[in-house]
C-alpha cells in the first residue's frame, strides 16, 4: 500500500439524504455549493465530492446540472472535482452512468450493493464494470467506494480481469459506519487495509458519531480523509456542524498534529493520476 508524508482532504458538503428542511445550512444551490467549495478549498480541502440537488432541494443526477457544477466548480476553485455517481439509492442504473458524460475529474464507483440504514443501495456487478470501463474511455480516475470489507475482494476482481483506472493508480474510500455496512472502527480499518490492493492509496469517511474514530484511525495508519454534512451534521455531542468548513479545518488540523499535513490540490492530481485537459486524467492503456 502506497504511503504519503502528507493527506488529501476530501470533503463531501451535501449528499442525497439529508433534507434543506432539516439542515437548513446545508449547500443545495450551485451558488452555496460553490461557496462552500471556495471556503473548505482555504482551509485544507483539495477535492470535492458532489451530489446535486434541483430547484426544489431535491436530490438529482440532471446531466445539464451536473455539467454546470463541474463547470462553476472548476472556473471558481482548484478542487479536483470528484462527482457521485451512487445518487439517491433510488436512481436507476442509466442516470448514474449518464453522470460520467459531465466529464468530471473523478467519480466515485461503489464495489457492491449494500443495506443502507432501511434502504438497498444496489451495484450490480454488470453494473460496476460499465462505470469502470466508462471512466477508462472518458479518462476519468474513479474512487473505488468501499462499503463493506468484502467489495474490496470485488476490487481486485475487477482490476485484474478489465485493468487498471484511469490515471493508473488506485484509490479507494472506506466508507465506515453506514447501518447495514461495516462498523466505524479502528479494528475494521485494520482488516480492510489487508485486501487493499497494492500500492493503492486510501481514504476513510466516518458516517455519524463514527466520524471522528475513523478520522483518527485513518490518519495512525497512514490514509486519507473525507469529511462533509454528507456524513455528519454534528460536530460534536449536542452541536450541530455550523458548515462544512469547519469540518474541514478540524481535519486539516489533525493531519498536521499528525504530521502529514493537508495535500495542496496539484500535488493531489499527481499522486491520483489526474491530469491532462481541464485536469482529466489520460486515458490508460
Amino acid at each position: 500500500m502506497s504511503l504519503s508524508t502528507g493527506t488529501i482532504i476530501t470533503v463531501a458538503p451535501t449528499g442525497a439524504e439529508h433534507a434543506k428542511s432539516d439542515v437548513p445550512n446545508l449547500p443545495v444551490t450551485l451558488a452555496e455549493l460553490v461557496s462552500t467549495a471556495q471556503d473548505c478549498e482555504r482551509v485544507g480541502a483539495a477535492m470535492i465530492h458532489v451530489h446535486i440537488r434541483d430547484e426544489n432541494a431535491k436530490p438529482t443526477l440532471d446531466l445539464g446540472r451536473l455539467k454546470d457544477t463541474v463547470a462553476a466548480l472548476r472556473e471558481q476553485t482548484n478542487l479536483i472535482v470528484q462527482l457521485s455517481t451512487g445518487g439517491a439509492v433510488t436512481d436507476p442504473e442509466s442516470d448514474r452512468l449518464r453522470v460520467l458524460d459531465a466529464l468530471p475529474d473523478s467519480a466515485s464507483c461503489t464495489m457492491g450493493t449494500v443495506n443502507f440504514g432501511d434502504d438497498v443501495f444496489l451495484n450490480r456487478w454488470e453494473f460496476i464494470v460499465e462505470l469502470h470501463k466508462g471512466m477508462q474511455e472518458r479518462g476519468i480516475v474513479p474512487e473505488y467506494e468501499i462499503f463493506d470489507i468484502g467489495q474490496l475482494a470485488s476490487l481486485h476482481r475487477l482490476l485484474d480481469k478489465y485493468g487498471p483506472p484511469a490515471g493508473g493508480h488506485v484509490h479507494v474510500d472506506l466508507v465506515m459506519g453506514v447501518p447495514g455496512g461495516m462498523p466505524g472502527d479502528a479494528e475494521t480499518l485494520v482488516a480492510a487495509m489487508r485486501l487493499i490492493p497494492k500500492d493503492a492509496t486510501f481514504s476513510a469517511t466516518g458516517i455519524g458519531r463514527s466520524a471522528l474514530p475513523v478520522m483518527l484511525a485513518s490518519l495512525s495508519a497512514g490514509g486519507h480523509l473525507r469529511v462533509g454534512m454528507e456524513d455528519t451534521i454534528s460536530y460534536a455531542r449536542g452541536e450541530r456542524v455550523k458548515d462544512n468548513a469547519q469540518l474541514v479545518a478540524r481535519a486539516a488540523g489533525l493531519a498536521r498534529i499528525a504530521q502529514r499535513p493537508p495535500l495542496a490540490s496539484v500535488q493531489v492530481r499527481e499522486l491520483l493520476g489526474v491530469k491532462g485537459e481541464k485536469g482529466l486524467a489520460d486515458v490508460a492503456v
